[in-house]
């Protein structure tokens, strides 16, 4: 593993463990060449997946841009690290474990909304105001009746 400080290519293993949740190995790590330490992670990947956009264009699967775009909807909201983390193994386990190597964009969309919205309403209405590409205020107002309306039937009068 090369050394992301200084660029030495041999680096040593001082602490090898596995997460909480048992999805990698986290393995803290020492350069003898700058004496720098630091984490990495060591994650199975089932397939190499493969996210289609709607205009056509295909890119490698990116856990990380997953992360940073929860991260992003759950800024300054009461939402640990660890519950983002256990959000993005689970979707990335449940596009694995669909049989395609081609996924597309609106799949991986609709998991995180999904996902947020069981985690925390604002996030999921941040994240949606994007991904739904909300272009007026109408469009947040409608949005939100849709999800603040009770269950047909739940209606007591």
């Amino acid at each position: 593993m090369r050394c992301p400080y200084c660029g030495h290519a041999d680096t040593q293993v001082k602490d090898s463990r596995p997460t909480d949740d048992n999805s990698a190995i986290r393995r803290r790590r020492a350069c003898p060449a700058c004496s720098a330490r630091f984490t990495t992670f060591e994650r199975i990947q089932l397939r190499e997946l493969v996210v289609v956009k709607k205009n056509g264009q295909r890119s490698p699967f990116d856990r990380d841009k997953l992360a940073r775009s929860l991260i992003v909807a759950c800024r300054k909201r009461p939402v640990d690290e660890e519950r983002i983390e256990r959000v993005v193994n689970s979707i990335q386990r449940r596009l694995e474990s669909m049989g395609e190597n081609e996924i597309p964009s609106n799949i991986v969309g609709e998991m995180v909304m999904e996902a947020l919205q069981g985690l925390d309403k604002v996030a999921y209405i941040r994240f949606a105001s994007v991904y739904k590409n909300f272009r007026e205020i109408r469009d947040f107002e409608n949005f939100v009746e849709n999800i603040t309306e009770p269950p047909k039937g739940d209606q007591n009068l």
